[in-house]
């Protein structure tokens, strides 16, 4: 079987997913938030999830992201202004704010977030979703994470 100009041509994805964590995190606090973000995403999109994955055995593996997750960093005012953005076009997002570092348990962190008015989150993460062109006017002010 000969592989297609298709089959081996690089994927272009015309959605994007991305995270912009606070830039004053520390780096445990940045795994976390970026793993507890993009749970939020999968579970909520079914087509950001790819096929299964398997081993030349034959082992079966977990689907995971079909494209890659983008890593950007901010301050504060960053993150809030890209929060905003994601609420106005209505992006699909999840957040991760600094009161969840206090918590532990998903009851106590939903809790905390509902105690907050959205114009006043103290936003450490926000993880979004949509299209290239959408995504990327909402993280504007971010950098690529080093």
């Amino acid at each position: 079987m000969t592989s297609t100009t298709t089959e081996t041509a690089p994927v272009r994805f015309d959605t994007k997913i991305a995270v912009v964590l606070r830039e004053d995190l520390q780096p445990w606090q940045r795994l976390n938030v970026t793993a507890f973000l993009v749970s939020g995403l999968g579970s909520e999109l079914p087509e950001v999830i790819g096929e299964p994955y398997a081993d030349a055995d034959g082992t079966p593996y977990l689907p995971m992201f079909r494209q890659p997750v983008l890593v950007f960093e901010g301050t504060k005012e960053t993150l809030t202004a890209a929060h905003a953005r994601a609420l106005s076009r209505s992006l699909p997002r999840a957040v991760f704010t600094s009161d969840l570092f206090t918590t532990g348990n998903d009851r106590d962190n939903r809790a905390a977030v509902r105690a907050v008015p959205k114009d006043e989150l103290d936003l450490v993460g926000l993880a979004v979703y949509g299209p290239r062109n959408a995504v990327d006017k909402v993280i504007k002010g971010a950098r690529m994470h080093p």
